[in-house]
């Protein structure tokens, strides 16, 4: 049976994690601080619609104390900017052919993990999820808890990724293989960055929401990049996704601000400035988003 390292133990790898061990897997995580510290000593507090789940697992703060076998598994769940301290510590002490699923928002992990590891998976991260307090994370809804789309990187799928997914599924997770997964992730890039002009400017969310829509649209036009429709995103996400009305807390940008802690927004909006620097596509309404999230953090 396959061995799961959740490198990142917060609201998306926290409850990937505990499901998943819920569901049979052994399972190590990697947190820090406080967050460590209870794990470790109470175990990971999984929260959810029907209850809460004190679940007792394998934890560290280094890739050094695991035991690494031919049938470990890195699921990477920190956040963008904790990337490259995680792969360096991944690189360190992890077998040079162990596969490391990219389970994050943004699409610069995956091209940053290739060049560590051959064996580079993506995954479509759909998981409404929070973690305000050590030692808890709270699953967003149910009964499905997300969809967790796989594939390899660049392109294509093979029997490690079907596994995945079929441990996924065993989990509670919407899962399937996707050859095409950089698609879906620059997609979910789009509804990323759009759902973070809410958390900044929430009075005039609707408006200029669309400006930084088609911004995004026009940029990812011009890059090339494979990408599908806003139509086929929905139509995956279906009624999957049913939120839990007592969980109405802030997406992982508010989570981030709330907590004091960096956030992503050089990899969500920064990466469609970057793009539109590079083919000379103007992002203006982005730009400002970026700029905006960085005098917040600064303030907090």
């Amino acid at each position: 049976m396959t061995r799961y390292l959740l490198y990142g133990a917060g609201a998306v790898g926290g409850v990937i994690g505990t499901r998943l061990h819920l569901a049979g897997h052994e399972v190590t995580v990697v947190a820090r601080g406080a967050h460590l510290a209870r794990i470790q000593t109470n175990g990971l507090i999984l929260d959810t619609a029907t209850g809460r789940h004190q679940v007792r697992l394998a934890a560290t703060d280094t890739a050094a104390d695991v035991h690494w076998t031919d049938e470990t598994v890195v699921l990477l769940a920190v956040k963008s900017h904790q990337t490259e301290v995680a792969l360096a510590d991944l690189a360190e002490h992890a077998p040079p052919s162990t596969p490391i699923v990219c389970a994050q928002n943004g699409v610069a992990n995956e091209p940053a993990t290739l060049r560590r590891f051959a064996r580079t998976y993506a995954v479509t991260v759909m998981l409404p999820s929070e973690h305000l307090e050590p030692g808890v994370v709270v699953q967003g809804c149910h009964p499905v808890p997300g969809i967790l789309d796989i594939g390899r990187y660049p392109a294509g799928t093979d029997e490690l990724a079907e596994q995945i997914a079929g441990d996924l599924r065993l989990a509670g997770f919407e899962s399937v293989p996707r050859a095409d997964i950089m698609a879906w992730k620059y997609r979910k890039l789009v509804t990323n960055t759009v759902g973070d002009v809410a958390t900044v400017w929430p009075e005039q969310a609707e408006e200029l929401q669309l400006l930084v829509r088609a911004e995004c649209e026009a940029v990812l036009a011009a890059a090339g990049v494979p990408l599908v429709s806003h139509e086929e995103d929905q139509a995956r996400r279906g009624d999957l996704l049913r939120g839990r009305p007592e969980v109405d807390g802030p997406n992982s940008l508010g989570q981030s601000l709330a907590r004091e802690m960096p956030t992503e927004v050089d990899f969500r909006a920064g990466e469609v400035v970057l793009l539109g620097r590079l083919h000379r596509v103007p992002t203006p309404v982005t730009e400002r988003l970026q700029q905006e999230v960085h005098r917040l953090a600064r303030s907090c």
